[in-house]
């Protein structure tokens, strides 16, 4: 029974008890990387951008800072601007490596083509644009080609002649008409 389904060897309810044991145990452990990630972003900002301490700041002071602040903000802005334009740069480089590999395998895609039913006004005018005002009739240019009628051999009663052409006086007759 080479085609018959194999029966699985563990059963229904094990199955379902070991998938919502990985569910729990992946769930807990994407928690865990949500809070690692969250102590990882503290601990580096704390790193880079040391607590403020506005307490006994005199108005000038805090003018200062505010403008210091503004300029290191506008600074981190053009880096972010820069990034992201390289980042665009480098996928639009990627995407046409890849259109470039398809085409060398020859593995494109064909669009699907649908039939279009269009007069040959419509066609001509699509492709020599609007200097094509009027229809043309393309029967005018086309040769005229006379038709041979065919030669038809006339039917003879054969009954008739068949002594004239008997013997070698009829063969030759044939012999010379033939010729």
């Amino acid at each position: 029974m080479p085609n018959s389904p194999r029966k699985s060897k563990i059963t229904a309810s094990r199955r379902l008890f070991l998938k919502t044991k990985l569910l729990k145990k992946a769930g807990a452990m994407l928690a865990a990387e949500k809070e690692e990630k969250r102590v990882e972003r503290e601990n580096t900002l704390n790193e880079r951008v040391p607590p403020l301490n506005l307490s006994g700041l005199s108005i000038q002071e805090l003018q200062a800072l505010c403008r210091e602040l503004h300029h290191k903000i506008d600074v981190v802005d053009e880096e972010r601007y820069d990034i992201a334009a390289k980042v665009a740069k480098n996928d639009q480089e990627i995407e046409n490596l890849t259109m470039k590999i398809t085409e060398l395998k020859g593995k494109m895609k064909r669009p699907t083509l649908r039939r279009v039913k269009i007069s040959a006004d419509a066609m001509l005018g699509a492709l020599l644009g609007s200097k094509h005002k009027e229809s043309i009739d393309f029967k005018a240019n086309l040769k005229t080609v006379k038709k041979e009628e065919e030669k038809k051999e006339e039917v003879t009663d054969w009954r008739k002649n068949v002594e004239a052409m008997s013997g070698m006086e009829g063969r030759k007759k044939l012999f010379d008409a033939a010729q």
